[in-house]
């Protein structure tokens, strides 16, 4: 195994076992990860963008197609508002899915503190799709 795979595996690693506290997981067959936080599908995977530089990159799955054309406003809003994370609108022939992404520089993170910040994403997507969806 590279240097670099070893790398993004302990990474998975503490990141699955800092998340069991909270969810199940799912390891895929390439060491993503997958849950589901109530309604909020989410998936962890890890790299290293450079040497020394080893980040994963959470993906929550915030609500999909949403028939309001009023979803993009909406989610600019909660985007302003000091979120964890990125939030983006894509249309699609059934209306907008929104997802919450963050990716943060993780190594070295203890599971504890990993899955406190990781819960904090994840808490934010429940949050924005209690909105969306009771709005909507």
């Amino acid at each position: 195994m590279s240097r670099e795979a070893a790398t993004t595996a302990g990474l998975l690693i503490t990141a699955r076992e800092s998340l069991e506290q909270f969810v199940e997981v799912h390891v895929d067959d390439d060491g993503a990860l997958s849950f589901r936080s109530g309604a909020v599908p989410c998936a962890v995977q890890g790299v290293e963008l450079v040497e020394g530089l080893a980040v994963l990159s959470l993906t929550c799955v915030v609500a999909w197609d949403l028939e309001d054309a009023d979803t993009p406003r909406r989610v600019a809003e909660r985007a302003g508002q000091g979120l964890f994370g990125t939030l983006g609108a894509v249309a699609t022939d059934r209306g907008w899915d929104v997802t919450l992404r963050y990716a943060f520089p993780a190594e070295g993170l203890a599971a504890g503190p990993l899955g406190t910040l990781l819960m904090l994403v994840v808490s934010t997507a429940e949050r924005v799709r209690d909105d969306l969806v009771a709005e909507g």
